[in-house]
């Protein structure tokens, strides 16, 4: 491993130094540093993992000189930590615990709180008497994967001390807490030359003066690991596998997060690289992952064992994942069920990992973020197995301990700080002619209600501009655009698959590509009469097609929304072809909801009127439809506002919020409606 401190300057963003180290030795800009540069290796924590601190002298409310320690807060990223997100804690308070012969960890909780010099600083680590009971300045703990890989083998403190010798410390399993803690200082307190400590199947701590001295110490000890993993690591010769292709992906993505959202609505993440692969044709691949995850840490974001999908004979792909799925919870259930050993309601039964050989590996998550995670842990799990394969054969915790980490309280409750789930969380959506006006509207609308949208457009810059304003104000891969010619069903079929491969299916379709020619009929050349039936009516077809073929898969139902016009029910003068062309779609929903109904499909549409702002529409026709009426251009959206009832202008927010509604579970027991968004226009009342 790359030592990567720099010592004459500071990271704001990761390993990439820019600002000047201030003076002084051991200060908390130094921990920030720090937690970048071990942020920013994937190889030593990830997601969260991880935690340091620095001893400091500091001042409590009276003005009195003290002795404090800047810890890491819990839940943090160490990849992207602040000096805000490092509560302080009096030292003389944590350090009076070494007195106590035993504390239960709610007591522990309650008692750090009382330790803070702010109470409004985040929550300390659960490991912070850990830290406080050691007397070095500086602290660092990690779980790397090249520790794990040395600890996590049937050699056990014996395969340890081959790779390092005897002046590392081993401390054997137990969970973080009181009890740890203490062993840990009592340990360290009889060998101060000591380099580091290894615990086993929870990682490295090193110590120093300086949070400097701790990271050297660290890359050293990390680095001896990887090489005595080198030394030790079987050679493998390149694995031949035939690789599934992206519609057998597609279809076994959408039957597998169908299976998965019974209760609520799951994204996938897909991984069929070459290193995937390979390790779903593992010999024994079901026993190996059946082991467990390296560290508890990792557990509480993977589950505690994956499911390795193999359809038996004569199976449907469907049948084979109903079944795997079944037997994958009631080996759960009986893992909670034997192992329970104080009160705890179960948490969800259904994997997180999905591996099927020959194909690939999928990971799921409450969205894409959560799916991601998830299969970042897992690239290093697998690693991890592999290397410790090699030191003498992968081994975990046994289930009773596997149950302690999984249900442990103080974990549990990181869960009860999270957000209330939106209204679309989970969702898939996928936005039809998103670049521009209602649909750019629509798809920002479902997106901050929790949806991951694929904004589909002809002009695919656009959609990637929005979806990338997407992405800065909800999230990291919260959308993608891609270019679709709804005209065009491969186009159409195309940009389906995508968004299956990169969520895993599909949830909301909101059909709204459109085009508008107007002129009287006698006046009307082909082309234009066949471009608005092509668009307006057989695009609809195309993308409504895809999408039932998809949700049918899926299994879960669904939600088409489409966006028709009040011309469908009160078309204009010299406005025939894009009348007609939208008349076909509305008819077309009212089959779709027809034939949706018995796979729970709902098929709805939008009459919105005279939405000027951002419209490709009003800048193609306006001048037409302005003469039609006799009056300026300048005037025409004054005239509509004018005509309706409300004497209100319409705007794509206003059409978004009714799309919004059709495609969510408030509207679970609606299909086959309009909803005018026109203001009130009379003669296009529905009827």
């Amino acid at each position: 491993m790359k030592n990567r401190w720099d010592a004459s300057r500071f990271s704001e963003e990761g390993p990439s130094p820019l600002t000047p180290l201030p003076p002084g030795e051991g200060n908390l800009e130094q921990l920030v540093y720090q937690s970048r540069l071990v942020g920013a290796e994937g190889s030593l924590v990830l997601w969260g993992g991880g935690n340091n601190s620095i001893k400091r002298t500091g001042v409590d409310p009276m003005g009195n000189t003290i002795d404090v320690m800047d810890v890491k807060g819990s839940g943090s990223d160490m990849k992207t930590i602040t000096a805000a997100q490092f509560p302080a804690v009096r030292l003389d308070y944590v350090r009076s615990l070494l007195e106590r012969e035993s504390l239960e960890d709610d007591e522990m909780v309650d008692f750090l709180a009382r330790c803070l010099l702010d109470p409004k600083m985040p929550r300390p680590s659960i490991e912070t008497l850990l830290h406080a009971f050691l007397p070095a300045a500086a602290v660092l703990h990690t779980h790397a994967d090249a520790i794990l890989a040395v600890t996590n083998n049937r050699g056990r403190e014996i395969t340890v001390r081959e790779c390092f010798g005897d002046d590392v410390l081993i401390v054997p399993y137990i969970r973080p807490g009181f009890a740890m803690s203490k062993g840990v200082a009592d340990l360290a307190a009889e060998s101060a030359n000591a380099r580091g400590l290894v615990m086993m199947n929870h990682g490295l701590l090193t110590w120093g003066e300086t949070p400097k001295e701790a990271y050297d110490r660290h890359v050293e000890l990390v680095t001896e690991a990887e090489e005595y993993l080198n030394r030790r690591r079987a050679i493998r010769g390149p694995a031949a596998i035939a690789a599934a292709g992206p519609s057998r992906i597609a279809e076994l993505s959408l039957q597998i997060r169908g299976a998965l959202s019974s209760k609520s609505h799951v994204v996938l993440r897909f991984d069929g690289s070459a290193e995937a692969l390979a390790f779903a044709a593992t010999p024994g691949l079901e026993e190996l992952v059946a082991r467990g995850a390296a560290t508890p840490d990792h557990l509480l974001h993977i589950g505690r064992y994956p499911l390795v999908f193999r359809p038996q004979e004569g199976e449907s792909d469907a049948e084979a994942v109903a079944r795997a799925l079944a037997d994958h919870r009631s080996r759960y259930e009986a893992y909670f069920g034997e192992n329970q050993d104080a009160p705890a309601e179960m948490l969800s039964s259904d994997p997180r990992i999905i591996i099927a050989p020959c194909v690939g590996i999928w990971t799921a998550g409450k969205d894409a973020r959560g799916s991601r995670i998830v299969s970042d842990i897992f690239v290093h799990t697998r690693r991890i197995i592999e290397d410790a394969e090699g030191a003498g054969g992968y081994e975990s915790l046994p289930d009773r301990e596997m149950w302690r980490g999984e249900y442990w309280p103080l974990e549990l409750y990181k869960l009860t700080l999270l957000p209330k789930d939106k209204e679309l969380a989970g969702h898939v959506a996928i936005v039809t002619g998103g670049a521009r006006g209602i649909g750019r509207a629509v798809s920002m609308r479902l997106a901050s209600e929790g949806a991951h949208v694929v904004v589909a457009d002809l002009n695919e810059e656009g959609a990637r501009e929005v979806a990338l304003e997407i992405c800065r104000l909800q999230g990291l891969d919260r959308a993608f655009g891609v270019r679709m010619d709804v005209t065009d069903p491969s186009s159409v079929e195309e940009g389906f698959q995508k968004m299956v491969l990169r969520y895993g299916g599909v949830d909301v379709v909101v059909s709204n590509a459109g085009i508008a020619k107007g002129g009287a009929l006698r006046d009307l050349d082909d082309d234009a009469w066949h471009q608005s039936l092509a668009v307006n009516t057989t695009g609809h077809f195309y993308v409504t097609r895809a999408a039932m073929r998809a949700m049918k898969l899926q299994g879960r139902g669904g939600s088409v929304v489409f966006n028709a016009t009040k011309n469908v029910t009160a078309p204009g003068a010299a406005f025939g072809a894009y009348s007609v062309s939208k008349a076909a779609e509305a008819q077309l929903c009212r089959i779709a909801a027809i034939e949706g109904a018995e796979f729970g499909i709902r098929a709805n549409m939008v009459n919105p009127d005279a939405v000027f702002e951002d419209s490709r529409l009003w800048q193609e026709i306006g001048k037409e439809r302005a003469a039609a009426h006799g009056i300026t251009l300048e005037e025409l959206p004054d005239f509509y506002r004018q005509r309706n009832l409300l004497k209100l202008s319409v705007t794509a927010e206003d059409v978004a919020e009714s799309v919004l509604f059709l495609a969510g579970p408030r509207s679970a027991k609606t299909t086959g409606t309009m909803i005018p968004v026109d203001g009130g226009v009379r003669e296009a009342f529905p009827r």
